[in-house]
């Protein structure tokens, strides 16, 4: 069935409905989202708009996520279901042939059109600001594609469910309503999967395909730093729930390989502790915090715990090594997602990779 969304005012105890309006043109639309990705997914950048491909037709929206892998987002319009899917299948295959230089070919492009006065940002310097890691070295591993629509009928939702259920094709679907109530305007979204029921995979659906084996991102950077995270035994993860709640995926008892964005992996080791917020994480009884770790691990002023807080999962390393001798091939494994598990062969080549590379030689069974 298609997803519906109603609004109600309050009025005392009596609900009464507010009548949605639409977009007075979906240009508009296109102009709220470019301008405030976030809408959409707080860990997406956009690259380009209306960006040109070979047949002329163009890509409403093309974005970049911390991991380095694309997103293309394509607005419905007037097409049938049947003419919107298909447009976005051909837009990713015209996407996963975009390599390094394409992409910032593409940047520049945007900025020049669409904000001037930042023209001379690169692409690596404005990766750094969003997400605040390095660009990754090989980006558009791996893309996305969202369609965007005032309404969601049945026709497109069958065939988005079919593609991803059956097909593993990378493609959700996002509608946006409009509600005016006076002179007032609410702009309402809604998703057909939620973003994690696409970006992970559970155990229970994977059984006897997955390798038992956690993938985690470490955001090195000023905020957090490496050294600190090998010499206390922890990873961690900060800035809004988007980025931290996937943490709490890692039990104890779970094996954990660690990459650092732009780098490499650095480190495997067993996890020794549930999610805890970094003040209420200690070392040998004593506080981390005053420990006077290189990183900032933001903390907020008032002291309550807050969403954009850094929370920590305690790990007994196996192996690390520094960011300078992180290691990366050809071919690894990488996600958006700050920890996840996949049943995809480049996850199991990446661990027995891995394992060869710093001789560890034992298997784990899925906890």
């Amino acid at each position: 069935m298609p997803l519906s969304l109603e609004v109600y005012r309050l009025n005392g105890t009596t609900p009464e409905p507010i009548t949605p309006s639409g977009m007075d043109e979906e240009s508009r639309l296109q102009d709220i989202l470019a301008d405030r990705i976030e809408i959409i997914d707080q860990d997406l950048m956009v690259v380009g708009r209306e960006v040109q491909t070979p047949w002329q037709a163009r890509v409403d929206i093309l974005a970049i996520d911390s991991a380095g892998h694309l997103v293309v987002i394509e607005l419905k319009r007037n097409q049938t279901p049947r003419e919107v899917v298909a447009q976005a299948l051909e837009y990713g295959s015209w996407v996963i042939g975009l390599d390094n230089a394409k992409i910032a070919e593409i940047y520049a492009n945007y900025l020049q059109r669409y904000h001037p006065s930042n023209v001379q940002e690169s692409l690596d310097e404005a990766f750094r600001k969003k997400f605040r890691i390095v660009i990754p070295d090989e980006l558009n591993e791996d893309h996305r594609l969202l369609i965007i629509a005032a309404e969601l009928d049945s026709g497109t939702e069958r065939i988005v469910e079919y593609l991803t259920q059956h097909h593993s094709v990378p493609v959700n679907a996002i509608f946006f309503r409009v509600f005016k109530d006076g002179g007032q305007e609410y702009l309402t979204r809604a998703w057909l999967r939620e973003p994690d029921e696409i970006g992970e995979i559970s155990p229970a659906q994977e059984i006897g395909e997955w390798n038992g084996e956690f993938y985690a991102n470490f955001g090195h950077s000023a905020d957090r730093d490496w050294e600190d995270a090998r010499k206390y035994g922890f990873i961690s993860a900060g800035g809004g729930e988007w980025y931290t709640k996937p943490l709490r995926y890692l039990k104890p008892g779970s094996r954990v390989w660690v990459n650092i964005p732009g780098h490499g992996y650095a480190g495997v080791g067993m996890v020794n502790g549930e999610v805890r917020h970094v003040s209420d994480f200690k070392v040998n009884g004593q506080s981390f915090l005053s420990l006077q770790p290189n990183g900032k691990y933001f903390v907020p002023a008032t002291g309550n715990v807050a969403e954009s807080s850094e929370y920590v999962v305690p790990v007994d390393w196996i192996h690390t090594v520094p960011v300078s001798e992180a290691v990366k091939e050809r071919g690894f494994y990488g996600n958006q997602w700050t920890v996840t598990l996949s049943p995809q062969p480049k996850w199991q080549h990446t661990v027995e990779r891995l394992k060869s590379r710093w001789g560890i030689k034992d298997n784990v069974v899925a906890p």
